[in-house]
């Protein structure tokens, strides 16, 4: 007889039931009925992982993709509105997207590669779980470090203490998102709220969104006046596709026929627990032309204000030195516009 070997050692998915509702008020229903042992899911492209190396293990999906309410990209009152379970192949594709804010067309297009583009979300890349070297491992591994502040520890292995967590805000969409003024909606048990981009994120990287655990983003709405102003975004990552980014930087600027910047604003996100925006840029720019002396300048402020942690495996002075670098791409992209 032939010995039978036994099964490798695989990542397997906790057991969980999975729903479909059909209307938003149902997921909300739902969520209420298995509160604390429920999460949403939408592309599932970071959280199915997640679950796989038991950082969440819920008992129960309550699947978003499904729910026409959350569909659509379109012009309405003023703005555009994108349903919160659009694609990022779809926003980043669209073409009122494109000619309006064609930043937001360039972050969602460098999300990850093409299959998980096509699978992610808008609304999924606002609420994307913040991420770290310690974090993002299997049990094993977390287990025989100790775990983290993150979970299921009690000291963060990149401070060395055990009061806050510094987790990475890792999205690509919301910096661009600020600049150009949006609001998400959401709903939830006790009805709905909006709550502007640049409002969403707190410092606080075990939980770093101010959505309760039963609401649901159910549409990002950006003034279309935020179309003209100039825009741009750029991305660091250790390979031109799939990877989370190092660094994200997104710029817009209203600038005047004759080039003299009206107001300008920079944000940049993967350095800590929510995007930053860049302080004293208007400052330094506003009444002026973009010229090689006013770029330099702000992305000599990006560098002094930019602190980056142990929290991704890439050495932190070689991120801090990429951000004038990338500040100085972008601004001269938002030149060329």
């Amino acid at each position: 007889m032939i010995p039978v070997e036994a099964e490798p050692d695989v990542l397997r998915l906790p057991p969980f039931r999975y729903h479909r509702p059909g209307t938003v008020a149902e997921a909300v229903a739902l969520m209420g009925e298995h509160a604390g042992n429920a999460m949403f899911v939408a592309g599932g492209t970071d959280l199915i992982p997640n679950m796989k190396h038991r950082l969440f293990e819920p008992g129960h999906l309550v699947a978003l993709k499904g729910i026409g309410e959350l569909r659509g990209i379109r012009e309405d009152a003023g703005h555009l509105r994108i349903g919160a379970s659009e694609t990022l192949t779809s926003v980043a594709t669209h073409l009122d997207v494109l000619r309006s804010f064609p930043a937001l067309a360039d972050a969602a297009s460098h999300v990850a590669g093409p299959q998980l583009r096509n699978a992610g979300t808008i609304g999924g890349n606002l609420c994307l779980d913040t991420r770290c070297t310690y974090y993002n491992q299997t049990e094993f591994w977390r287990e025989a470090l100790g775990y983290c502040l993150k979970k299921d520890g009690t000291v963060c292995h990149v401070t060395k203490v055990g009061k806050k967590c510094v987790a990475a805000h890792s999205a690509d969409t919301p910096p661009v998102l600020m600049t150009l003024d949006a609001v998400a909606t959401l709903v939830g048990p006790e009805g709905v709220r909006e709550v502007p981009v640049r409002d969403f994120f707190v410092t606080d990287g075990i939980l770093n969104t101010l959505r309760g655990p039963g609401e649901i983003v159910t549409e990002v709405r950006i003034p279309l006046v935020s179309a003209q102003k100039k825009q741009a975004y750029a991305k660091l990552r250790q390979r031109k596709s799939i990877d989370f980014p190092l660094l994200t930087v997104a710029i817009a600027a209203d600038i005047e026929g004759d080039g003299t910047v009206r107001s300008i604003e920079g944000v940049v996100t993967a350095l800590g627990s929510r995007p930053r925006v860049l302080s004293g840029w208007g400052d330094t720019a506003e009444g002026h032309k973009l010229d090689d002396g006013i770029i330099n300048e702000l992305a000599q402020r990006a560098h002094k204000q930019c602190h980056p942690l142990e929290n991704i495996t890439v050495d932190p002075e070689w991120r801090r030195a990429m951000v004038p670098v990338y500040v100085r791409r972008a601004l001269e992209k938002l030149g060329a516009a």
